[in-house]
Parts: structure tokens; sequence; C-alpha cells
């Protein structure tokens, strides 16, 4: 059997496939991205999941991609907990860019934007990769992410910058104390995550103007960074995947708009496309 996995901070998509790419079982589990987890827990966790445990010898390759895997080191580390797990797979890591890339590859060269939990961008061409700029992660970077929108509407909360009816419905939903606030922040070591959860809000109130303005600041923000800095944004396609991509697909048009650039597919879930790409792409070459 041949393992797919597209593991985000907060959730990991695995697909078992034969070798005709059909579908034999899928599974979720918590997100994997080595830069907040202890990556030594990770198979001990892998083994509460029941089709993990059920198929997990028969498995002869291995494709993980996972976000905080564009760092080499990161990379072996997954490999060496991973192959703990599943010790007759070959296994492959690769960062979450690569599934990016794979999974919204339509047979041209794109841009190719993600929008999840955090945040980041390339350029693919149908065989290689290009990195114009680094992730930055959520403290310093991952502008349009879930974390960057959780840190935008509680900052505006503790502040007491959100318009009164605002901070009444946050107040009445989270129940939020600024001493636990700190705890979650500092303690907790899938904070992006925690902050990527009151992301929730600004969904719930996207049709506000005051969320609206803060929507826009923040994707802005993105496209400034992610997006405006490749010379071929002007004359590619630009494709995203994730999920506050999908949420927030008409802001991301109207911002592309503004700056005509022109937006492709907006793909929600990644792993979907990907079963096809390695489909059509690399399960031939494969012994």
């Amino acid at each position: 059997m041949i393992l797919l996995v597209d593991s985000g901070s907060t959730k990991s998509d695995w697909v078992f496939l034969s070798r005709q790419g059909e579908m034999i079982a899928k599974t979720s589990t918590q997100g994997m991205n080595p830069n907040v987890i202890n990556v030594q827990n990770i198979p001990s966790d892998l083994s509460q999941n029941e089709v993990l445990m059920r198929y997990k010898d028969g498995v002869s390759y291995l494709f993980f991609y996972g976000s905080g895997c564009g760092i080499v080191d990161n990379q072996q580390k997954m490999k060496n907990a991973l192959q703990k797990f599943f010790p007759k797979a070959l296994i492959e890591v690769k960062d979450d860019l690569t599934a990016a890339a794979y999974s919204a590859y339509r047979g041209n060269p794109a841009i190719v934007g993600i929008l999840g939990t955090g945040s980041n961008s390339c350029f693919f061409d149908g065989k290689n990769i290009e990195v114009k700029l680094p992730s930055l992660g959520y403290i310093l970077s991952d502008d349009g992410g879930g974390a960057a929108l959780g840190k935008a509407i509680l900052k505006h909360f503790f502040m007491k910058k959100l318009p009164t009816d605002l901070e009444r419905n946050f107040t009445e939903i989270y129940h939020l104390k600024i001493e636990d606030f700190i705890k979650n922040i500092y303690h907790n070591p899938k904070a992006n995550a925690y902050l990527a959860g009151f992301s929730k809000f600004l969904h719930e109130k996207k049709e506000h103007p005051f969320i609206q303005k803060l929507l826009k600041q923040e994707f802005s923000n993105y496209f400034e960074f992610q997006i405006l800095p490749y010379p071929e944004a002007k004359t590619c396609e630009i494709n995203f995947i994730g999920s506050i991509a999908h949420y927030y697909e008409d802001i991301l048009r109207n911002i592309a708009r503004e700056h005509r650039l022109n937006i492709g597919q907006i793909v929600q879930k990644p792993i979907d496309n990907l079963i096809k790409y390695h489909k059509d792409y690399i399960f031939g070459r494969l012994n």
C-alpha cells in the first residue's frame, strides 16, 4: 500500500491507497508540525488511531507533507519518528508547500498560496518549486493565516478596540480571562493552533463593517509580503490552498482584482488533489 499524509499544524489527513491509486482507507489525526510538538511522541500518538494500527504494516511507501518540514533537520526528525511506527515503509518527508504546489497544479506554471493555520507561498512550474520568501512562523509572519487572524481579533478585544456589539459577543462566546490567555500563549506548545481557533469568530461576523476592514487589512498584508514580491504574479495564475482561503475566497478575489492579479482555483483540503497528482506523476515511477 501507499500512504499519503497532508499534515498542518491543526490536523493531519491520512489516505491509504493501492498501487492503482484506489482508496483503501482514510483517517485523520492531530497536526504534526515538528516546530510545535515533541516528535518523540508521534509513534505513541499514532498508536491510538485504530485505522493506522490496522494498516500500518502493509505500507510500502509513505509520502508525508507537513507544516514545519521545510527544514532538513525537521524532515529527518519526522522521518525517524514515522519510521518507528511504519517500519516496513520507504518514507519521504517534504514540506506543506510541496503538497500545495502538487495539489494546485493544473498543467501550467502558477503561484501557490497557503492560507490555513499559517501562511506561505511558492512558484511551481510543474517540476521545480521556487520559494522567494521564508516562512517566519506565527510570531513574526503567517499573515492572513488562522493564527494571524486570531491574534488580530484578540489584540483588538484586550485593547478595548472592538465596537461595543462585537466586544459583547466575543465576551459571551469565549469568557476569556487575560490570565488564561497568557498561559495558553506562553505555555502551550500549540499556541498557533490555539490562536487560530479564535479566527472562527471573524468568519461568523464577517459581514460586520469592522470585521470586513480587519480582514481586508490582514489579507492585504498577505498579498504584500507573500504574493506581490513574485515577478510572476502579474502574468501567472495564483492558486490557493487551505481552509482560510476557502472561507474568505470573496475577499481574496477582491484584493486580487485591485492589484490586477488572476486567482485560479481555491482548494480547501489538498488531500484529494494530492491523490490525483501522485497517481498522474509519481506512482508510475515507484518500484
